[in-house]
């Protein structure tokens, strides 16, 4: 779904905001504009000579040397226009260039201060083409669009004044067809701007379609949903193509009228210029300068239509990219952060609460929670009591609505964000891997002690988490998993997803049931090396099996978003009947005797 968008800005406030961006390169872009400009005023300067050469042969003065010299000197410009159309493109392609990679930069830098919450509510297809489609339009404006649009802007208006010089009443026919022309181009801006933002939004749609597809496309197979996504896709395209064609025919209608008008101007100003010839009012050679300069403006008034079509495009296109940038960055740097101190780990949950926008209700209600340094902490509940979430806010993924969240007896929020997410390492149940190799994806937040080597580091990590099967894939640990490691199962995702979290050393380990992909005798051996590798480590974990618990210290039992009870694996079997059947019987509700008894300790 197309995400909803501000109001549109002027086009000055949006071009405007290019300003910074165009100030270091601004000596070559007008350079650039300069030789288009000199280019069209040389081409320009042909019908003189022309009606030069005209006036000569007709009046019969050495006809035959001013023929040969009207040749040279047509040549002669000629070349000189081929040389300036050449430079422009050398003083503007390159920072053109550079200005994009630059914004795409930003945008890169800009999504990745952006919390979680941003990226839940946009599709990754209309994040994707304001970082490349949107990006690349405006470079191919930035070094044709804007500089043609003034170059042929000021072209016409200097060959409006040789066609002045050659006959004023002819001119004035020919700037008669430019009123319509210019009433209708209010109306097109308007129409125009509107379509190419809805092509770009929908185009935007349709590239997360895609995408979701391919990484679905197992699921797809798998439920035999191939022509229902076909059917989707096919419903999505047509109505881009719908507004793409409605584009090309607002575009098409205000080009037939740019094209048409001076057209037939021109034809008026034929019958014209003929009678004012055949009077003696006009020479013949003014008349064959005035519809030679008439021919060639012609391209540039038609150029005009199209270039404004492009300014408008781009313009959508910018507006869409300053929509990702000015999203808030809501989880930010303290005005003076404080770093993590090793070697504690002490983790205080005060009265936190989360909830997420647009909720009615919180997920996360007024919870509080104390994990001492290097305690393992299990936490155990049903299906949606906010265990993910409550993972989510210790490295500040999402931002707390309500209470502190506390490591070390310094509220989160005081650290610097970056050092922060390097104290605090997470393995998510959802393992993502990245296109690279299996040490890449290992060693992404890997923090080696001093004197430890990286391969070190690498070696420990993957043998705790039980991944030593990288071993015999075709390149080893450089092997290349294909996107988000879909070239791997699910349990071998997992266990790298585990030796990642492993290999950054934190302070604090947070592990979203990091072992329910994994075979019973796989999960045990994890376990009892996790053990050793975690001793001194804070770790807190969601677990939904008992053998995960037994790798915990203490158990938090958490329901309806709060924590409900704390205690020792055996503590908590003999006195809550919730942890029992949440821990035996997955997700099944209790029983009336259960309920009953859940009532009675109330």
């Amino acid at each position: 779904m197309a995400q909803q968008h501000a109001p549109s800005a002027s086009m000055a406030e949006t071009f405007g905001r290019l300003i910074p961006h165009l100030r270091p390169i601004m000596p070559r872009l007008i350079l650039g504009a300069f030789c288009a400009l000199l280019a069209s005023v040389v081409a320009l300067t042909i019908p003189q000579v022309l009606r030069w050469l005209v006036n000569t042969v007709l009046a019969g003065d050495s006809v035959a040397s001013a023929i040969w010299l009207g040749v040279v000197i047509v040549a002669l410009l000629g070349a000189f226009e081929a040389l300036l159309v050449w430079l422009r493109r050398v003083f503007v392609i390159s920072p053109s260039a550079r200005i994009e990679t630059s914004l795409r930069l930003n945008l890169f830098r800009h999504l990745q201060q952006l919390p979680v919450a941003f990226h839940d509510q946009w599709g990754s297809g209309q994040l994707l083409s304001r970082s490349m489609a949107d990006l690349s339009l405006l470079r191919r404006w930035m070094a044709f669009g804007v500089i043609m649009l003034v170059v042929s802007s000021l072209t016409v208006l200097v060959g409006l004044a040789f066609m002045f010089s050659s006959s004023w009443i002819l001119a004035l026919i020919y700037v008669a067809g430019a009123i319509p022309i210019t009433w209708r181009a209010f109306k097109f801006r308007t129409v125009f701007r509107d379509a190419s933002r809805l092509s770009q939004d929908q185009a935007g749609d349709l590239a997360t379609t895609v995408e979701e597809s391919v990484h679905g496309i197992r699921v797809i197979k798998a439920f035999g949903r191939g022509r229902e996504a076909l059917t989707g896709f096919h419903a999505q395209a047509q109505k881009l193509r719908a507004t793409e064609i409605h584009k090309a025919r607002t575009l098409a209608g205000f080009l037939a009228l740019v094209v048409a008008l001076p057209e037939v101007t021109l034809g008026i100003g034929l019958f014209t210029g003929l009678w004012l010839t055949a009077t003696d009012a006009l020479s013949v050679g003014d008349l064959a300068a005035f519809f030679a300069t008439a021919a060639f403006l012609a391209n540039h008034v038609e150029g005009i239509g199209m270039l404004l079509g492009m300014t408008l495009t781009t313009k959508t296109a910018l507006d869409r990219h300053y929509e990702v940038l000015d999203a808030p960055t809501s989880i930010t740097d303290p005005e003076h952060p404080r770093t993590p101190e090793r070697p504690a780990g002490h983790l205080e949950l005060r009265d936190v609460s989360f909830t997420y926008p647009d909720a009615s209700s919180p997920v996360v209600d007024h919870l509080d929670l104390d994990i001492r340094p290097g305690e393992t902490m299990a936490l155990v509940g049903g299906t949606g009591c906010g265990k993910s979430t409550l993972l989510h806010l210790i490295p500040r993924l999402y931002e707390a609505t309500g209470g502190s969240v506390r490591l070390d007896g310094v509220d989160v929020r005081e650290y610097d964000v970056a050092a922060l997410r390097t104290a605090v390492a997470v393995a998510f149940e959802d393992s993502i891997l990245f296109s690279s190799s299996v040490r890449d994806n290992v060693l992404l937040g890997a923090q080696p002690a001093p004197g430890q080597e990286l391969d070190d580091v690498l070696s420990e990590a993957l043998h705790t988490a039980a991944a030593d099967f990288v071993h015999e894939l075709p390149d080893g640990v450089d092997t290349l998993i294909g996107e988000e490691g879909l070239s791997l199962s699910g349990g071998q995702r997992q266990r790298l997803a585990l030796a990642r979290a492993i290999a950054a050393k934190p302070r604090f380990l947070v592990l979203d049931d990091p072992l329910s992909a994994l075979d019973v005798r796989t999960e045990e051996a994890v376990t009892q090396r996790l053990r050793t590798v975690l001793a001194g480590t804070s770790t807190l974990i969601v677990a939904h099996r008992p053998s995960t618990v037994m790798l915990a210290d203490r158990v938090a039992v958490m329901r309806d978003g709060r924590i409900q009870d704390v205690g020792t694996h055996a503590e908590l079997l003999a006195r809550n009947p919730h942890y029992r059947y949440v821990i035996s019987a997955g997700d099944e509700p209790p029983s009336v005797e259960e309920v009953l008894t859940e009532g009675g300790r109330a």
